[in-house]
């Protein structure tokens, strides 16, 4: 081969999205363990009583619209537009696209929370039907609270449009530390402003507000940095607000449906016994925390990815780049699910069973919704990496198709286990976290159908090895924790709640880092390396 035929082979470079996901999951991490101390510090404060209870319902009502504004559906349809803009037009259109899309959503989430605020009971009755009729206080309580978190909303909105543009431009970090200041400053709120009133849980209410007004202050100077420190503009009528507006509508539904599912349990949860929304909380918080961590920081990572690949038209690397995250959030999220299952209880009394807030019946009924949580935590964490195949596509119809399936079987299968299981056995809140998984796999089992489909994504052909050594992993894992589990008498409930607490955390890690350590090692004798994770590799032309 000629001098010159060599130097014009094109160069491969590793895509970076192995180390950007490291970044972003470096923080999360971060974040989630402060969100875990939060939720240690808020059992010690509040518990399970009755306005625990009620300051949940007011904080999911505000972070359910968060999750469908800051990174649901405006973030769905938002980075692929911004992606189109940036790889097609000049700095000076994207600017433009940054300052009416900001002016515009910025207004419309003014006018909301306004609306909400002046109408708050009517909010807390849709959300706690149950508390109108049979509890005023608890009621009165909701809206008024709800009248504090419900701003929450506008300021983490903008966050998060200032976060899609960080990400957009490959500026990761800063987006996935955000986060932390949430924990900080409602962990300040509890310890700090919790004894000046005489009922902490609104001490919690003001700090989730300020919470998002520390969290978008805080991001301005790096917008500023690259150039993109938005000039708000109302502009109804731009072509790329009207094309995000577009994608929006369906994609609120399409990405949100675990959101709006979780939500419609916490409102069927208030017609529980009292302590159902917590237990359900706490639960959900646990399973959650892979969840965020890992699938969210991949999601966030390969959504610009998959845009920018989409606009170039290059097919196989959008496939390879959906192969890439469906292994590594596998490789994730079937041993994340299976130490919580094994490991619920230990796992819940080691984080919240301390004082008399929380009751060793507290600690039982969080680990029955933690363990179906659990259940579905694998097809939670795919569904973050294969919605995005659609959404970098800008088709919002299709998950939008999946989404009312799996919304209404969510539903079905909620009268189908809620009843009988509350009925004979007072558990029903153990119910509507099994009926969420279940609709899980079906939302994600979907989604991987039509994604193939419709030639979206092929597989690699290194799946059987991958599963292979997956399974046999696993599979000595368990074997593992079972057997360290029994000789540590772990699986008594009240050994754990009798140990102080070093020695709850110190056997917790003991067991954790042998499922670990043999989990690892397995996967290295069955052949698995760190340069399987790395993302697909990245072609450029070489220059002349």
């Amino acid at each position: 081969m000629s001098q010159n035929s060599v130097a014009q082979q094109p160069k491969i470079k590793d895509s970076g999205l192995l180390r950007s996901s490291g970044v972003v999951s470096f923080f999360t991490m971060l974040s989630r363990f402060m969100g875990l101390a939060r939720d240690i510090i808020f059992a010690r404060v509040i518990g399970a009583e009755a306005l625990a209870d009620v300051f949940f319902v007011a904080f999911k009502i505000p972070n359910f619209f968060r999750r469908l504004f800051a990174e649901g559906a405006f973030a769905q349809a938002f980075v692929p537009i911004l992606g189109e803009y940036r790889e097609k037009g000049s700095q000076a259109a994207v600017k433009a696209l940054i300052d009416r899309v900001t002016g515009t959503l910025g207004i419309s989430l003014l006018a909301l929370t306004l609306v909400i605020v002046a109408a708050s009971p009517v909010m807390a009755g849709i959300f706690a039907p149950k508390w109108f009729f049979d509890d005023p206080a608890k009621f009165a309580a909701t809206a008024d609270m709800l009248r504090i978190t419900f701003p929450y909303l506008l300021f983490i909105s903008m966050t998060g449009v200032a976060g899609g543009i960080l990400n957009s431009y490959d500026r990761f970090a800063v987006p996935a530390f955000t986060p932390l200041l949430l924990n900080v400053t409602l962990i300040a709120a509890a310890l700090i402003a919790a004894p000046l009133f005489a009922e902490p849980a609104y001490a919690l209410a003001w700090g989730v507000f300020m919470a998002g007004v520390v969290q978008l202050i805080f991001q301005l100077p790096f917008l500023h940095r690259i150039h993109m420190l938005p000039t708000p503009k109302v502009d109804w009528q731009d072509s790329g607000v009207r094309k995000i507006l577009a994608l929006m509508g369906p994609a609120i539904f399409g990405v949100s449906v675990s959101q709006i599912n979780l939500l419609l349990d916490t409102m069927l949860a208030t017609f529980l016994p009292t302590g159902s929304v917590s237990w359900l909380y706490y639960s959900d918080r646990l399973s959650e925390l892979p969840l965020g961590v890992f699938a969210v920081a991949i999601a966030t990572v390969i959504l610009p990815n998959l845009s920018r690949h989409h606009a170039a038209e290059s097919k196989q690397a959008f496939s390879e780049t959906l192969d890439w995250a469906l292994k590594l959030v596998l490789i994730i999220a079937v041993p994340a699910a299976a130490a919580l299952m094994l490991l619920a209880e230990p796992i819940l009394v080691t984080l919240f069973y301390y004082g008399d807030v929380m009751t060793a019946r507290d600690m039982s009924m969080a680990t029955l919704s933690l363990r179906a949580y659990a259940a579905g935590l694998v097809a939670f964490m795919l569904i973050k990496v294969l919605a995005p195949g659609f959404f970098a596509r800008q088709d919002m119809r299709t998950p939008v198709r999946i989404g009312v399936i799996a919304m209404v079987s969510n539903m079905l299968l909620n009268l189908l286990f809620v009843l009988p299981l509350h009925h004979y056995w007072q558990i029903g809140h153990m119910g509507l976290a099994a009926a969420t998984s279940v609709s899980a796999f079906l939302n994600a089992g979907l989604l991987y159908v039509f994604l193939r489909k419709n030639n979206i994504y092929s597989p690699s052909a290194h799946w059987l090895r991958f599963s292979l050594s997956l399974i046999l992993s696993l599979s000595a894992m368990v074997a593992v924790l079972i057997l360290v589990a029994n000789q540590l008498n772990a699986n008594d409930s009240v050994f754990w709640q009798q140990l102080v607490w070093w020695q709850r955390v110190a056997n917790i890690a003991g067991l954790c880092l042998a499922g670990f350590v043999t989990y690892i090692g397995c996967l290295f004798i069955t052949g698995f390396r760190l340069a399987d994770l790395r993302g697909p590799a990245k072609v450029t032309s070489s220059e002349n």
